[in-house]
């Protein structure tokens, strides 16, 4: 097909390997060239640490790295013990139309806490800048939001996904809220500011069936 942006994701190879570092006793994944380290980004070498886009399994962003160093060098000299949390770490994709995810995709949800124990919420709406280009109201472009929950906990909220214009900037205070446990009625608490984009998650009711066609809400 013809399509106006395509976007290939094909992630980082890991340098360890280039380093020599089975000189030292360390063993890496050839598959990636990245190294396992515990939950104190301790490798298999005691007084040997890694954090980055070096380690495993963990997001290759650069604020988490910078995290996890600053911890790792307030436990090592500081006498601190506070461990890096790799858990709900928000990011974006930065994309024409922005993509912004903190928390389980809803696939994951699902599998980690069981389907049965999943609810999804979901919207579309214009975003106001929308609104007003002739070019993407013409075309009836819609922003769309997604918000997991756990009903197991009172609904509490697990993941949060955007489509639209500075998702970023919208997903960087959901992180927040969910490192405080938000719940979905804490959403639904809270008073919007009208007219934005982010006003959707605090409005949103329509739950995700399968099957179901999804329907613009608001004025």
């Amino acid at each position: 097909g013809i399509f106006d942006t395509v976007l290939m994701a094909v992630g980082r190879t890991g340098c360890a390997g280039w380093l020599n570092v089975e000189a030292a006793g360390l063993q890496y994944l050839e598959k990636n060239g990245k190294l396992k380290v515990n939950e104190a980004d301790q490798t298999s070498v005691p007084h040997i640490f890694a954090v980055g886009d070096v380690i495993d399994g963990m997001p290759e962003l650069t604020p988490v790295a910078i995290q996890a160093g600053r911890f790792l060098a307030r436990r090592l000299f500081g006498g601190a013990t506070k461990l890096m949390d790799y858990a709900d770490v928000a990011t974006t994709v930065f994309t024409p139309i922005e993509y912004g995810a903190v928390g389980y995709s809803e696939e994951d949800a699902k599998k980690k806490l069981g389907a049965e124990n999943v609810k999804v919420y979901h919207s579309i709406a214009m975003p106001l800048e929308w609104n007003v280009n002739s070019h993407r109201a013409a075309d009836g472009d819609q922003g769309y939001m997604k918000v997991i929950v756990d009903k197991t906990q009172k609904e509490k909220v697990v993941g949060v996904h955007i489509l639209g214009p500075n998702a970023g900037e919208v997903i960087q205070g959901l992180a927040v809220a969910m490192r405080c446990g938000v719940t979905k009625e804490v959403l639904d608490d809270t008073v919007g500011i009208h007219p934005t984009f982010a006003e959707s998650y605090t409005t949103m009711t329509e739950e995700k069936v399968e099957g179901a066609e999804l329907k613009k809400g608001g004025c």
